[in-house]
């Protein structure tokens, strides 16, 4: 087990107890129902609630693990843009419907704020997400910052079941697809659903390097050793994000250069904190410049989220039309329905 995979489980294990204060339960002795041979029964006695259930404790973790997904819907990660292939081999991850209280506060959400954004799709997620480990809780930080706009979209689609919020947008022909003579592209549309988005593809600069024992690309160097690279968390992205925020609201400046790069080189976000970030900048100043281009490039190779278009085929001529990903209405509109017209009378 490499060093970074232990000190992830022990990180884990302690936010798994300190989050669920759980220890684990003893067996109880089952009392004897054996009746001494000269007595005489004169009553049936008193039920035991607890006979015949054994370690079946409602306290018992795996019993309190399972009452916790009641109403979530298990994700296979295979349908993920990361295919799932950088998460740990026994991670899960489950979804439920937004409800009333987190859509009104997504509601509240400042279009004009990147900060403020990221803050209220990452409340969608936090709320609506259940991250597990075998029998341990994760965090939806643990996701991948490249899945988080799938998982919303998921979540939507769970929230909003009967089509009750569509959001379709105006389709084009692919550009090397013109000329087709075909009406019925023209006045296609597409929805903005999981099934019309089209990811990343692997590229094959980097394909060769993934490590599916580490579950991260391990890129061997001539000169710098092995490097290992993997798409970023959203626990990694947000503390950069508020070590950015902290630095502009003091009238600092900050490396922009190295804080792209600086995400795909660290895997662990418990613990891990402005000064680290501070810390990792400066190194980053020691680097040659045949250095910073070789990991630039690699993380440029490794990105395996969602593209900025939908995609779908014409059913009259089978040509693959396009539409940009943009959200009809602003940020607002996935989670607050812009056509009310339907509820009027």
């Amino acid at each position: 087990m490499s060093d970074d995979r232990k000190q992830h489980e022990e990180n884990l294990k302690k936010e798994f107890e300190k989050a669920e204060g759980i220890k684990t339960p003893e067996a109880t002795d089952v009392p004897s129902t054996e009746q001494p041979q000269e007595s005489k029964i004169t009553n049936l006695g008193k039920v035991d609630p607890k006979r015949g259930m054994g370690l079946t404790d409602p306290d018992d973790p795996e019993i309190k693990r399972l009452q916790s997904l009641v109403g979530y819907t298990k994700v296979d990660l295979e349908f993920l843009p990361s295919g799932g292939r950088f998460y740990r081999s026994d991670f899960e991850l489950h979804i439920r419907p937004a409800r009333v209280g987190e859509i009104r506060d997504f509601s509240t959400v400042d279009e004009n704020s990147m900060f403020d954004v990221d803050e209220k799709l990452n409340h969608i997620v936090m709320n609506c997400c259940k991250i597990q480990y075998g029998k341990n809780i994760g965090s939806y930080r643990d996701l991948l910052e490249e899945d988080r706009l799938y998982m919303i979209l998921m979540i939507r689609e769970l929230t909003f079941k009967d089509g009750e919020s569509r959001l379709t947008l105006k389709a084009k022909r692919n550009r090397q697809d013109k000329g087709t003579g075909c009406e019925q592209c023209d006045g296609m549309t597409i929805e903005l659903r999981t099934e019309n988005l089209s990811f990343e593809e692997e590229q094959e600069l980097v394909a060769k390097y993934y490590d599916p024992n580490n579950r991260c690309f391990t890129v061997a160097t001539k000169n710098y050793g092995e490097l290992s690279m993997a798409p970023p968390t959203i626990g990694v992205m947000r503390a950069i994000t508020d070590y950015i925020r902290k630095r502009e609201e003091e009238g600092k400046s900050w490396d922009k250069s190295s804080l792209q790069l600086l995400p795909y080189l660290q895997r662990e976000w418990r613990g891990w904190n402005d000064k680290d970030i501070f810390s990792a900048i400066t190194a980053f100043q020691g680097w040659d410049a045949k250095k910073f281009s070789l990991i630039f490039r690699l993380a440029e190779n490794m990105k395996v989220g969602v593209k900025p278009e939908l995609k779908k085929t014409c059913e009259g001529c089978g040509t693959e039309v396009l539409a940009p990903l943009e959200f009809p209405g602003g940020i607002k509109s996935l989670f607050v329905v812009s056509d009310i017209t339907d509820e009027l009378l």
